[in-house]
């Protein structure tokens, strides 16, 4: 069984609400979103579709709209809404004086 390794993302003050954040980590792309709760998601940046940078889509509560074609996508699960299907990977975020992680 493998341990998740938290790996430092960004700073809070980096984020901010209802505008997604693009970062990499190794050679994936992940897309950082802060919502108007104060929630902090970690999604796959890339849209299962069309390969849209989500980081560049709209935020509306906890779904983010691909920017190419508006295929909407759970924050919490990754899940694609229907009547698209699909899935991008999520990730924990956890943050630590005003830092922010992710697990992988």
């Amino acid at each position: 069984m493998s341990t998740k390794t938290p790996i430092k993302v960004a700073e809070l003050s980096e984020l901010k609400p209802l505008i997604g954040k693009k970062v990499i980590v190794g050679d994936q792309e992940i897309g950082l979103f802060l919502t108007e709760s104060g929630e902090i998601h970690a999604i796959n940046n890339i849209c299962p579709h069309k390969q849209g940078p989500l980081s560049e889509g709209t935020v509306s509560g906890e779904y983010v709209y691909c920017p190419l074609h508006d295929q909407k996508i759970d924050l919490n699960t990754g899940e694609v809404q229907e009547p698209d299907t699909g899935c991008v990977s999520v990730y924990e975020v956890t943050v630590d004086n005003g830092d922010v992680y992710i697990c992988l």
